[in-house]
């Protein structure tokens, strides 16, 4: 199943190396456009437009300050992402617990023919 336009979709939007090191500098709290594409040195238009395609998927919200517009990280939206990898996270975990289970046996086998 084709995945929807980055516009619309977390997974293409953090499939940029770029938006991702925005969401990174954005884990240290609010910023303006210019602070974040010097952070992340980056044109400041470019920053915009990662800004913009994050924000229309939620992962950045904007707020005025005066003529100021301040970006901030809206993790709650990464859930999506978060779902998806735990599962696989989970069958990780499955196969450590069998090899950790193979390797004391190993080791039980080992003790049993030293004796």
């Amino acid at each position: 199943m084709a995945r929807a336009p980055t516009t619309s979709d977390v997974f293409n939007a953090v499939g940029d190396i770029h938006r991702r090191t925005i969401l990174d500098v954005l884990l240290s709290g609010e910023k303006t456009v210019s602070a974040i594409a010097r952070d992340v040195s980056l044109p400041q238009p470019q920053a915009s437009r990662h800004l913009r395609v994050l924000g229309e998927v939620g992962l950045v919200t904007c707020r005025a300050d005066g003529r100021r517009r301040l970006y901030r990280l809206a993790p709650e939206h990464l859930r999506p992402l978060h779902d998806w990898v735990a599962k696989y996270e989970q069958a990780i975990n499955v196969r450590l617990d069998r090899l950790e289970d193979y390797l004391e046996e190993l080791q039980r086998q080992g003790e049993d023919d030293g004796s």
